[in-house]
Formats: C-alpha cells, structure tokens, sequence
C-alpha cells in the first residue's frame, strides 16, 4: 500500500469521524440540551446576541444590542467562534448557546450557522437574522450547494440554518429574491427593513468623529486623498487568505504625491502580505487598528473585489474601482447573484495598471449617477431609522417592550 492511498484511507476516516460528531451534536445533543432547558418558562425581558465567528460584538448586531440594552432588557452574548476555535471548545460554546436561548424571548444573529438545525424553536421566542453583510454580492448557502464553495444540498437539508428564522432583516426590496433562494426561507419573512449599521452613515457627529480618529491614528493622510483597499478573503473560512496581487511600488511611484493607500483585509484573515519599510510613509496596513466603518467614512476612493462592502460605501456616493484579477475562478469558487460586470458601479479592473490610469483620470471617468442608481438599488431602505423599524416589527409580533 502506497503513501498516497494511506492518506486518502485517512481522510476518509477523518471525514467519517466528523459527520458522527455532527449527528452527535446537532442532531442529539443540542435538541437534548434544549429540550430540558426549554422547561422553564421563557423570560420576556431576555435577550440573546450570538456572534458565530467574530470574538467580540460586530457591526451588525451593536446598534440593536445598545437599543435593547437602553429599553432595559437582560442581554447575554455568545461567541461561538466557529472554524477559530478547537473541536471541545466549539462544542462547550455551542451547548451554552442552546442552552441560554431556551427560555429567552429574543434572539439577534448576524451569520448563518447549523447548530439549531434539527430543533425547532418556542413559538415564544423570536429570532432575528440581521445578516452581516448588505445588497445581495457573493453567494451563500442553499445557492452554493453546487459550488466548490458551499456545502451539499443534502447537507443543508438535513442541518438547516435558517429554519429558526422569525425574520430576516435586507437593505431593499431588490435582494429579496437572492436571500429566498440562499435561505430557503418564505419571501415573507425577509423583509426590506434596512440594515440596521447603516445608521451610523447618517448620523453627523459619528461621521465627523470617525474622520477625526482615522486622521489622528494615521498622520500621513494629513493634506492628502485617502485610497482605502478593503478585498474579500480567498478560500474557506478557516483558512481564509489575502490577496496580494496589488502593488505598491506601482502606486508609491505614480499617486504618491497625492495619494495614501490604507489597506484593511478581511477580519478572517490571519497572515497578511507585508508592506516594505521604504513605502510605508504611502501605505498603511490598518487592519487591525480601525473599524471599517470609519474607513468607509474618511476614504475618497475605494478599491475593492468582490466584498459586500460596495453597499454601504455607495451611501456616499464616491468612486469604487474593482480589482478582479481573479473573478473567472472566485465565480467558479463561489459565484454570485447579478452578472459581476453589470452589477459594479465603477470599472472592473485586472491590472494595476488599469486602476492606476483610471485614479490619474477620475475626474473625467468618475460617474456618480452610476452610484446614484446602485445605492437607490441595493439600499434603497437603508435611511438612518434602520434599528428602530426592525424594533418595532419585532415588538409588534408579540408582548414586546411591555414586559421590559
């Protein structure tokens, strides 16, 4: 027997040990784990925000968690960090999860995650997906099933993660249908409510703060046009990498004098791609030191892939270059929902070359009533009054701040 089958016998044992350890889990130990707990009486001042791989609050959940908290609801968070944190350690998350929101009135997620698949909620409870992400971009679940990406539909099926869904909360009418299809979900309970983040980008005083912390963090931007680099990761979650296809030499020599180049990469993403000490009075590697949203704020120009983040950023209506050098195989990968050409407000880009013509030009090629329409588009509900609808729908359906 050669080394090569050896390995393939042991991957097949491995992946037969994890698809055991999934039914052991999801399919009885949770259900088990809720049923008793479930027992107990639901406490309508409770509340539970759960974040599946991020290990603090993100963006999507704290506006609605600092509005409960201010009503005087009892709030605990769960971080389940799911693909960031070892297989007994995952599982103990997991369990404390199910078993806090079994007498717990509502529920806020941000992220899609399997755990609750084979149980179903109490009619009490209400659990709101907030999503993480606005418009509707790269694919995701049910519409993965038969790409590299996702997992097997026969696997959804059997482990759903939107079945618990009260409702689901998008930026427009128009991504309805791509949410439908990803979730599996009735067209009914995906409802155009806005995002509740989103308010941030009208409230003055956080957009002139948040120009003010970025300018002080980074003095280089001082007298200068900020160049915000914000990709998409590449592979699985897990291990998720950066792109390091941009180069900065190239910018440093022709946008220097003009320009600063602030990069942030996904928050999965781990190991990033260093930048040489002689440009670094040009380019800065932000992504552990500022939030997106305040980059989002503070940059006149975006470069970007195939990240989520276009929608909000075209709430200011600036330029967007997209730097796909490698979209026929992140299409193969994962996919997405609008033709990628028709969909982005801004060039599609392969080459430094082409952005760095087009940021030498922008004045000429910039055409703001492309953005205009795309932000009308995609994030038509999104207005500054996001959290607040989505709480009174919620408080709507039942009892709600009554019994706070």
């Amino acid at each position: 027997m050669n080394w090569q089958c050896i390995k393939q016998i042991a991957k097949a044992v491995r992946g037969y040990q994890r698809r055991i350890l999934k039914f052991l889990t999801i399919g009885m130990l949770y259900p088990a784990i809720y049923y008793f707990c479930s027992l107990k009486p639901v406490k309508k001042n409770k509340v539970i925000f759960v974040e599946v791989r991020m290990e603090k609050l993100s963006d999507s959940l704290l506006l609605l968690h600092r509005a409960m908290r201010k009503k005087g609801f009892v709030i605990h968070n769960h971080y389940l960090r799911s693909g960031f944190s070892s297989g007994l350690n995952y599982i103990r998350n997991c369990a404390a999860y199910v078993k806090d929101i079994a007498d717990a009135k509502y529920i806020f997620i941000n992220d899609s995650i399997n755990i609750l698949g084979r149980l179903k909620l109490r009619k009490e409870t209400k659990m709101v997906q907030t999503w993480h992400g606005c418009g509707a971009f790269k694919k995701f679940g049910y519409s993965t099933s038969d790409l590299l990406f996702g997992a097997g539909r026969k696997e959804i099926d059997f482990y759903p993660t939107s079945n618990n869904y009260t409702f689901v909360t998008v930026s427009s009418p128009e991504v309805v249908w791509a949410y439908e299809e990803a979730m599996g979900i009735s067209k009914d309970k995906i409802l155009p409510l806005g995002v509740s983040r989103t308010d941030v980008f009208f409230n003055t005083h956080f957009l002139q703060r948040a120009r003010e912390r970025v300018r002080e963090k980074f003095p280089i931007i001082k007298g200068k046009k900020v160049i915000l680099y914000a990709p998409t990761f590449r592979g699985r979650v897990a291990g998720a990498q950066a792109p390091d296809q941009l180069s900065i030499p190239m910018f440093y020599e022709a946008l220097s004098k003009e320009y600063v180049l602030l990069i942030k990469h996904h928050p999965f993403v781990n190991k990033r791609p260093a930048i040489p000490e002689k440009y670094r009075d040009f380019a800065v590697d932000v992504s552990g030191e500022m939030d997106i949203e305040a980059l989002l704020i503070t940059a006149d120009l975006c470069i970007t892939d195939y990240s989520s983040l276009i929608f909000e950023y075209s709430l200011f209506e600036r330029p967007m270059i997209f730097f796909a050098y490698d979209r026929e195989n992140y299409c193969d990968w994962r996919g997405f929902y609008y033709d990628y050409d028709e969909l982005t407000p801004g060039p599609v880009c392969r080459t430094n070359e082409e952005m760095i013509q087009y940021i030498e030009n922008i004045g000429e090629r910039f055409d703001r009533e492309q953005v205009a329409r795309f932000r009308e588009k995609f994030m038509g509900a999104c207005d500054g009054r996001a959290t607040g609808r989505i709480l009174s729908y919620l408080f709507s359906m039942g009892e709600g701040e009554s019994n706070v």
